[in-house]
């Protein structure tokens, strides 16, 4: 076993030489005759030095200004200092210990006693000082960690952003629908959420959930690449038997959002689902595909939904004109887009301006 190192500082030859035959058979041992000379040492070899016995009455830098310069240098923190003096009263040692000495050993010195008191104080600050560097290097590993997984949900989300990115360009193309929509359903679909979770935190949602929501939402479409252009195209009313085969855009687009769950984390492909699939569902159970009611439908969906029917009603069609907003607003609170919860339509109260805001710097070309 390696011999620890001990610092010996007394300005009296005769204390450090008994100190010398007390320890040096356990200890390999170096010497300083005053305060200055210490610090020179602990300069020098603080790694290797395993504990100080520091005098207290010395010349130029006396033991309480070493143990400033310890503290000051963060030395005190590795390495333990036992005060040497002839001073046994409890004020002294309440000093000691209020500038950092770790212990004390008393003159006239007795060997049994400062073996123990300095054997203790290596050993408790070694296993101390093994503790801290196990915790450092957890440390560093733990954050070496966090690093990698936010760099590795940075590319996940740059790859989300980037699937949804092709997709809603493909729906866009097909639909003959402009990017501003795409834009839009964005904007509308944050600003919601936010109010969602602002008046709502049953809902559990947070700010990344916004986020997660506000980009999927560019894929409540994406059914409609499915769809046959004679329907989808259509520049008149759909027959029956043609808002039938358009109705199933939303399965198939969840069917499509399931094909990528290898490109996607589990949040944002669950809600890709939810939205794809549930954004034609409403609050009284009259929605399709599956007739859901009441909370049954996601919440992601509720809200894409609401930005959806308002961009819609806002927006011109080969089929219809377009709507003002207030007039799109007194549609959806009067029912006549299909029922909505009482949340959804305060919020769409609340976020109205925002909205009104959002369609006015995103308006399709004319």
């Amino acid at each position: 076993m390696k011999r620890r190192t001990v610092l010996i500082t007394d300005d009296v030859e005769l204390n450090r030489a008994i100190l010398r035959e007390i320890l040096r058979s356990d200890y390999h041992l170096l010497e300083a005759a005053d305060g200055v000379e210490t610090m020179e040492v602990l300069n020098t070899h603080s790694d290797s030095i395993s504990a100080v016995l520091l005098d207290v009455i010395m010349p130029n830098m006396d033991g309480f200004e070493v143990l400033q310069k310890m503290h000051e240098q963060k030395i005190l923190q590795k390495i333990p200092v036992l005060l040497v003096s002839s001073d046994n009263t409890v004020e002294f040692e309440r000093k000691g210990y209020q500038n950092g000495a770790f212990d004390f050993i008393h003159k006239p010195f007795d060997g049994t006693v400062v073996k123990a008191r300095l054997k203790r104080a290596v050993d408790m600050y070694e296993s101390k000082n093994h503790l801290e560097q196990i915790v450092d290097d957890q440390t560093e590993i733990l954050e070496k960690q966090v690093r990698q997984l936010k760099r590795q949900e940075s590319i996940q989300r740059q790859t989300n952003s980037n699937i949804v990115d092709v997709m809603s360009s493909i729906v866009e193309f097909r639909s003959l629908e402009s990017g501003q929509h795409v834009k839009r359903m964005k904007f509308y679909s944050r600003v919601l959420a936010n109010k969602v979770m602002a008046l709502a935190p049953r809902y559990g949602l947070t700010p990344k959930d916004v986020d997660m929501i506000s980009e999927a939402s560019a894929l409540h479409d994406m059914g409609k690449i499915a769809i046959p252009d004679s329907v989808l195209l259509k520049p008149g009313k759909l027959t029956p038997e043609e808002f039938s085969v358009m109705k199933t855009h939303a399965e198939k687009g969840a069917e499509i959002v399931e094909e990528l769950e290898w490109a996607q984390d589990d949040a944002t492909h669950q809600l890709s689902y939810d939205i794809c699939k549930y954004h034609h569902e409403k609050y009284d159970g009259k929605g399709y595909p599956e007739g859901l009611k009441g909370d049954e439908i996601p919440i992601a969906a509720q809200i894409v939904s609401m930005a959806d029917v308002f961009d819609a009603l806002t927006s011109k069609r080969v089929y219809k004109k377009a709507y003002s907003t207030d007039q799109a607003y007194k549609m959806i609170m009067n029912g006549e887009c299909g029922a909505f919860s009482d949340l959804m339509k305060e919020c769409l109260t609340e976020c109205l301006d925002e909205l009104k805001q959002v369609k006015a710097e995103h308006e399709d070309a004319k």
